[in-house]
């Protein structure tokens, strides 16, 4: 699948098989998310990889639009690391840079993928930081679920003409 295929079809995907995915694939969406760009190349990304049953089945208890995560067979919480941030307020615009490659990168594998908001919702980032024993300086801003999909979705075109501007408005 070329990027532009990739960018084009790319879908939220909310219900997943139980065919588990291989730890390669994993590993490539990771890799495909710490490729993207940041402010000043300083990557202030942390990910945490949720496979237990018990963490994602918990997720939904506290986050209102969550509940396809009991689905998912893992999801994926990127993070944003205040002590790698030396360009105050970048972390945000990079970890969204991470996670738009991260779910790429899963439809390109196959995968089904959703971005789940946390940030900037203080009680999500709160409950995950209690649930994963996340540190003070890192936190919670996208949780990626994944799985083999059990539904497909069709290209939307949502090219808009009169939302392109020329030199000026």
């Amino acid at each position: 699948m070329d990027s532009l295929e990739a960018i084009f079809t790319r879908r939220s995907i909310r219900k997943y098989t139980t065919e588990l995915i291989p730890t390669s694939i994993i590993h490539d969406l990771i890799e495909a998310a710490v490729s993207a760009p940041s402010a000043g190349n300083e990557q202030p990304w942390q990910f945490i990889l949720l496979t237990k049953r018990d963490i994602l089945d918990e997720i939904p208890r506290f986050h209102p639009h969550a509940s396809f995560v009991k689905q998912a067979q893992q999801a994926i919480l990127v993070c944003g690391d205040l002590s790698r941030e030396t360009f105050e307020g970048y972390w945000m615009i990079d970890c969204s840079a991470a996670t738009q490659n991260l779910l790429l990168a899963a439809h390109a594998k196959g995968l089904g993928a959703c971005w789940v908001g946390i940030y900037p919702r203080q009680e999500r980032i709160k409950k995950l930081k209690e649930l994963l024993r996340v540190p003070d300086h890192i936190i919670p801003f996208a949780l990626v679920a994944l799985g083999f999909p059990a539904e497909e979705k069709q290209r939307e075109d949502r090219y808009d003409e009169e939302r392109v501007h020329l030199d000026t408005w």
